[in-house]
């Protein structure tokens, strides 16, 4: 009998808490996902970070979207579980990734392996060998969320030579940072003139680049920027599926998405 592929997480099984409104990190997942891994998708309405820190931040309460997904995940023998925000790492702040695996591992249990967008970064930057990233983030978040990102970076050894906040271009310039999503902009990302922004902006003193926000759509760009840059392009979603898949054992070559799935 002639079977088909029916993209059985044979290999590993990989859960995902993603924005509620946001089509991108599935989407980019499926795009770079080898075979035989799966990825199953938990959405959350909630703002930033989606676990809020308890009195002398002992420890953090997870928002009842995440509670309930978490849940429902402890059922479906997953390999990985990732909260794919992040938005959440930055402003929740050193030691806020720490706590809510902490937190998401005593529902999920000692066989699912947990790790936040913030883990997955850094340990992508550590893996390329960046330590002066240029950062990149998407256009919907605030000064403040951008000014956290930068901060959570240094918090962890890492310093930036520079940023920039993506310019969707004219039509979109008059709406503030906050009321971009709600008025299409999610789904209206053109990612040729991200690629011409990283390219033009990008310092010599940056020794590789971040695209932070897994909703922010660029890995098909990744590739493209690594050659035209000379140095490593990471972005969230791409960081993020890299790390869950060697956390969960799963060695495999992706090609045409940077350099890091192919280490």
């Amino acid at each position: 009998m002639m079977l088909q592929n029916d993209n059985w997480g044979c290999r590993a099984r990989i859960g995902m808490f993603i924005v509620g409104s946001e089509a991108v990190p599935e989407a980019e997942w499926w795009a770079m996902l080898p075979p035989n891994v799966s990825v199953h998708a938990a959405r959350i309405s909630a703002t930033a970070p989606w676990a809020g820190w308890q009195e002398n931040r002992i420890g953090v309460d997870l928002h009842d979207d995440l509670a309930r997904g978490s849940r429902q995940f402890a059922a479906m023998r997953l390999s990985a579980v990732v909260i794919g925000h992040s938005s959440s790492s930055f402003v929740g702040g050193k030691g806020w990734d720490e706590a809510v695996v902490e937190n998401l591992s005593h529902t999920l249990g000692s066989n699912v392996i947990v790790t936040t967008n913030g883990l997955d970064t850094l340990a992508a930057l550590g893996a390329s060998d960046v330590r002066r990233p240029f950062l990149i983030f998407p256009p919907w978040i605030n000064d403040e969320t951008v000014a956290a990102g930068i901060r959570y970076y240094e918090d962890h050894g890492i310093e930036p030579a520079a940023h920039l906040r993506y310019d969707p271009g004219p039509e979109w310039r008059d709406l503030p940072p906050g009321d971009l999503y709600r008025h299409g902009m999610g789904f209206a990302q053109e990612v040729k003139s991200l690629a011409a922004q990283i390219s033009a902006g990008c310092p010599t003193a940056a020794d590789g680049v971040l695209i932070a926000g897994t909703g922010f759509r660029c890995v098909a760009i990744l590739a493209a920027l690594e050659q035209d840059l000379k140095r490593p392009v990471l972005s969230a979603n791409q960081a993020s599926l890299w790390h869950c898949l060697r956390l969960a054992g799963v060695q495999s070559d992706v090609s045409g998405y940077g350099k890091l799935l192919q280490a």
